[in-house]
């Protein structure tokens, strides 16, 4: 996506509080502090959606990170130290580019089958 140039009276540089650490440093939004190596299925059921919702979020206000993840989901979470187990796999799907989700597989040994083990879709609702 081509950047615009800016025409304003007064420069800025335009940043998202959602794209900087809480403490305003110089390093960028992280998805998890520290490293994250997932284990299994029960590890990734617990502790992985709150991890995508983060990345799902992320990839509708940063262009960077949505293409990054866009192109290679994993490698996008291990440059963020999120591992997963080598018998899963994870895929950004946009069947409708309103609503992306993001889909976590598990490969068993010696299978050519892929099982769902979870997926993340952020959903918006209005009550009254």
């Amino acid at each position: 996506m081509p950047h615009k140039q800016n025409t304003s009276l007064v420069p800025f540089e335009k940043r998202l509080p959602a794209t900087t650490n809480k403490d305003k440093s110089s390093q960028p939004f992280s998805l998890f502090d520290g490293e994250k190596h997932f284990t299994g299925r029960d590890d990734v059921r617990e502790f992985l959606p709150e991890i995508l919702g983060k990345a799902l979020a992320r990839t509708w206000i940063d262009i960077d990170f949505h293409q990054a993840f866009d192109s290679d989901p994993s490698g996008t979470l291990e440059t963020h130290g999120i591992y997963l187990p080598e018998n899963m796999s994870i895929e950004f799907q946009r069947q409708n580019a309103n609503r992306p989700r993001i889909v976590v597989y598990e490969q068993r040994p010696n299978s050519k089958f892929k099982m769902r083990v979870l997926y993340l879709q952020l959903v918006m609702m209005a009550g009254r």
